[in-house]
């Protein structure tokens, strides 16, 4: 198993979210994030007065899912998430070395697995990302 971890910018939400769900993800954690690389924040102006903000507002997805998974959702999230400006963000891959489902107990590939496509319900619009200054 592999954790993926993707920060990226804010308004890819969505069609991140559309295009995992279609592939057949069915799990992922979303946080907001403040960071800074290349990109080493952005200028505002406030009342006439020039300031920088040295922390630019992303979003992290962190996905737990099988290893024959792993290249095609980071593909996925690579086509997505890329404008080819600097701030695109990155993509962290981690092996997992167990995941426990705590409500039944199962350990494992198990642990992480859904039911069938068939089973599940319709997916529903993630609800906007309001980021906190």
């Amino acid at each position: 198993m592999k954790k993926v971890e993707a920060i990226v910018r804010t308004f890819k939400l969505e069609e991140l979210h559309e295009q995992l769900w279609a592939m057949g993800v069915r799990g992922m954690t979303v946080t907001e994030v403040k960071g800074f690389g290349r990109q080493k924040g952005q200028t505002e102006f406030y009342r006439g007065v020039k300031y920088t903000l040295d922390l630019i507002p992303k979003l992290k997805l962190e996905i737990v899912l099988e290893d024959a998974d792993l290249p095609r959702v980071v593909d996925a999230i690579t086509h997505i998430a890329r404008t080819g400006r600097v701030g695109d963000g990155k993509i962290f891959v981690l092996p997992v070395e167990e995941a426990v489902r705590i409500r039944t107990g199962e350990h494992g590939s198990n642990a992480i697995r859904t039911e069938t496509k068939e089973e599940l319900p319709p997916p529903r619009r993630p609800a906007e990302v309001r980021l906190h200054a």
